[in-house]
């Protein structure tokens, strides 16, 4: 989608700080970050919200992706978060599916 900003992100039109990519998908860090180590988990084709996503072998990779990278990042052991939000009430504000893959400080319940 020629207007997303993630679409950008992803075809290298927008700089982003890269961590990770493969497998149809991006991990970049937040331009805001909420925790010492936020990143953003993306497929790299454009799925507007979770409710968007027909895949459900997409939706594992994508999981599965933002697991290594919390592992890459030196998160696993201590343990990190994984956050998806979904339209307006949930605080989705990037219409693009994406994980906020969170760590290096103990998070807190209830997030919000």
């Amino acid at each position: 989608m020629s207007g997303c900003i993630f679409c950008r992100v992803a075809a290298g039109e927008i700089p982003a700080e890269i961590v990770k990519r493969g497998e149809g998908m991006l991990a970049f860090t937040d331009i805001s970050p909420q925790a010492p180590t936020h990143l953003l988990i993306i497929p790299t084709i454009h799925i507007g919200s979770l409710n968007d996503a027909k895949d459900p072998t997409l939706l594992g990779n994508l999981v599965a992706f933002a697991r290594d990278a919390a592992r890459e990042a030196g998160l696993a052991t201590r343990g990190y978060r994984v956050v998806i939000n979904t339209n307006p009430d949930g605080g989705q504000t990037v219409f693009h599916l994406h994980v906020h893959l969170l760590g290096g400080r103990p998070m807190h319940w209830p997030p919000g």
